[in-house]
């Protein structure tokens, strides 16, 4: 049996399709933004892709126990071994019956040259995450964004296509680089609150900061010590982002937009966070939604490159 041959009640492929569009529609504000600029056929096999991936990174940032969700992680490993074990005629599709995401990233991996063994990398990096890695210096922090981001710019070449694929996917990494720096920027104290701290502990030291938190929850390093890290942060995540749009050039222009269209929306949030850094140590920042829509736009336009 085939993966498209699939299709008992909901486990049918366009089921399957249709569930990781909502969970797009419904997790991912930003990249949804890009995503819609897709034609139907990779909008769908991106749509699986990043359902797979905000599974894994779920299981990651849960609130079990970590043994229980290291065991939730190996799981997501087996069952990615299970999608390229049909793909490779090794075991039978009906193996993926009732699992929707499993069965819509088969079916796009059978249509697009998507490299699967990226999401063991993810699944590293939130190994990483749930043993409570520490980062020492940027080099140690560049290893954890290069797994949980660069890869999905590797999965999504898969769907896009490229002109100088070895080039390409290098680009995609420094891209993922440059949005993983902004994630962590925009999630600093939230993640400070759940016992985390990404930022390298060399950096820490330079700006004279430990990222302690007082009695409320804020954070009791001097104010000017705090803009100052992260402005230095921002100039850093502003580096990968000029490497890493030079990727757009080699897309196709759908493609291109919705690179274009994602990685414009992160960095205004960056620029924002870079503005404002106080307002972003103490609360969460984000685009309002006409702000992202007016990017999107752009970026369809070509103007947003």
């Amino acid at each position: 049996m085939t993966v498209s041959e699939v299709r008992t009640g909901a486990d049918g492929v366009q089921d399957a399709y249709r569930h990781c569009e909502r969970v797009v529609r419904e997790e991912a504000r930003n990249f949804s933004y890009g995503i819609r600029l897709m034609p139907g056929p990779k909008r769908r096999a991106m749509s699986a892709v990043y359902a797979f991936a905000r599974g894994v990174d779920d299981i990651g940032d849960g609130p079990e126990p970590a043994c229980v969700r290291l065991d939730l992680l190996d799981r997501s490993r087996r069952r990615l071994a299970t999608v390229q074990d049909v793909l490779r005629s090794r075991a039978d599709a009906r193996a993926l019956e009732g699992h929707p995401v499993l069965i819509a990233l088969a079916d796009a991996a059978a249509r697009h040259p998507i490299p699967l063994e990226a999401f063991d990398e993810l699944i590293d990096g939130c190994e990483d995450d749930v043993r409570g890695a520490d980062y020492k210096t940027f080099d140690d922090l560049l290893r954890y964004c290069q797994r949980v981001a660069g890869t999905v710019g590797r999965l999504s070449l898969g769907v896009f296509g490229s002109d100088g694929r070895q080039r390409a996917e290098g680009l995609a990494d420094s891209l993922g680089v440059a949005l993983q720096l902004t994630n962590i920027l925009r999630d600093l104290r939230e993640d400070r609150l759940a016992g985390r701290i990404y930022l390298p502990a060399e950096d820490l030291e330079r700006f004279g900061c430990t990222l302690a938190l007082d009695s409320s929850g804020r954070f009791a390093d001097p104010p000017r010590r705090l803009d100052e890290l992260v402005a230095y942060q921002a100039d850093r995540a502003r580096a990968w982002y000029a490497e890493g749009m030079r990727l757009l050039p080699l897309l196709d222009r759908r493609s291109a937009a919705c690179t274009a269209a994602m990685a414009g929306i992160y960095r205004r949030l960056l620029e924002n966070i870079a503005a404002r850094p106080s307002a972003a140590l103490n609360t969460r920042l984000s685009l309002p939604t006409w702000q992202k829509a007016v990017v999107a736009a752009r970026a369809m336009s070509g103007v947003e490159r």
